[in-house]
């Protein structure tokens, strides 16, 4: 898949933003700090809340209206960032997009594994680039992270401890499993990242402790085969009370050549062996040095601002992003298996979830372009195998 670049690469991106709640509050304070960008334009069907958004941060001539086509006209928009709710991501991404708008969609990419794979085969039809904000891959700190991983050896154990006491009044209290469809997959797509590899299964166990104030269950054990046979270990709750751990949560990666850890904010460490020492028959491992072998990374912006940068980067370059939606589909069938294998009781296979997805999307209403390209998939791996990995 090819998009086009932007015709002046220097000149700010204008953008239309579509979502003015609380989510869309978050994004502005961000877009508004950028000298890449500029809001052209806020849309929502409250458009009081876009009024009041305009006016609370300054947007006199940003264009306010309920019509995402008929704001991003006037705006002269060349791009859309969408922060409504789940079941609203893809007609807006379509509408969007086919309108010749690049988007940048704010996670999951759409409530299922089959609309999420409609969604990627309408960027390829639209020709334009469809992104999802996985904000939370957007850490120095992780960057760093991820390198270290290339200094233990072969890996056999990630892991990732984490525990909130999460209080959101709405739709999340009342999901059935709302941290695994909500929060997990951040853990989960960073599991992807770091390790540079694709899920192959999962099992996971759910449930909800007594104390809780969500109607779902809020505590996850899941644990993920990965291809090359590693094993991704998450443990998480949003229930805990006290000793809470990061947003990121704490993660450990265990490998042939010593151990690396991340407290999911600043800190890595990373503790190598003497690989020799470390053999069967030899005795205990002797650790040889400690601490990141590399200057730690410090110089890239972070989460929702970090997401943005990728974004108006890739409009300028062509280069794929991290988190396109193809690759970015991988990450959310990790949730679904998760849910599926909690369900049943049972280890689910990623590339089943795709499959049954792949055949659910075939059966949808569509738009012809739409179809074609996904027929002309074959399979859901093979059309997301098509498109080139982000760039690291």
């Amino acid at each position: 898949m090819t998009f086009e670049r932007l015709q002046d690469p220097t000149a700010p991106v204008r953008i239309v933003l579509v979502g003015a709640g609380l989510m869309g509050r978050n994004w502005l304070t961000t877009l508004t700090g950028s000298r890449d960008v500029v809001v052209a334009g806020i849309v929502d069907l409250d458009i009081d809340l876009a009024e009041a958004a305009r006016a609370d941060f300054g947007l006199a001539g940003a264009v306010v209206g309920a019509d995402l086509l008929g704001v991003a006209r006037a705006a002269r928009a060349q791009a859309v960032i969408n922060v409504t709710v789940p079941r609203a991501h893809l007609p807006i991404n379509t509408e969007a997009l086919f309108a010749g708008l690049p988007v940048l969609c704010e996670k999951p990419i759409a409530p299922t594994v089959s609309e999420a794979l409609v969604a990627a085969a309408t960027a390829e039809a639209a020709g334009q680039l469809l992104m999802t904000s996985q904000n939370r891959r957007y850490y120095n700190s992780l960057a760093s992270y991820r390198d270290a991983l290339g200094e233990i050896g072969e890996l056999a154990l990630l892991t990732t401890e984490y525990a909130k006491e999460a209080h959101f009044p709405g739709f999340r209290e009342q999901m059935p499993h709302p941290l695994l469809v909500d929060m997990a997959i951040h853990a989960f797509d960073v599991a992807r990242y770091v390790l540079r590899l694709d899920p192959v299964s999962v099992w996971c166990e759910t449930y909800n402790p007594g104390w809780s104030w969500f109607d779902g269950d809020t505590i996850a054990n899941a644990v993920f085969e990965f291809e090359s046979g590693v094993r991704y270990r998450y443990t998480g709750t949003w229930t805990t009370r006290g000793l809470l751990t990061s947003w990121n949560g704490v993660w450990r990666a265990s490998g042939s050549h010593g151990t690396a850890t991340w407290d999911g904010e600043r800190d890595v460490e990373v503790e190598r062996a003497n690989a020799e020492a470390a053999l069967p028959g030899t005795g205990s491992s002797v650790v040889v040095s400690r601490g990141f072998s590399t200057p730690m990374r410090d110089d890239a912006p972070e989460e929702i601002a970090g997401s943005l940068a990728d974004f108006i980067d890739a409009l300028r370059t062509g280069r794929v992003p991290e988190s396109e939606v193809h690759s970015n589909v991988r990450s959310f069938a990790m949730v679904e298996a998760a849910v599926r294998s909690a369900d049943t009781g049972k280890r689910v296979r990623i590339d089943s979830v795709l499959d049954e997805g792949y055949t659910a999307a075939l059966d949808a209403p569509l738009p012809d372009e739409v179809r074609a390209v996904l027929v002309s998939w074959g399979t859901a791996r093979a059309g997301l195998d098509a498109v080139p990995a982000p760039a690291s």
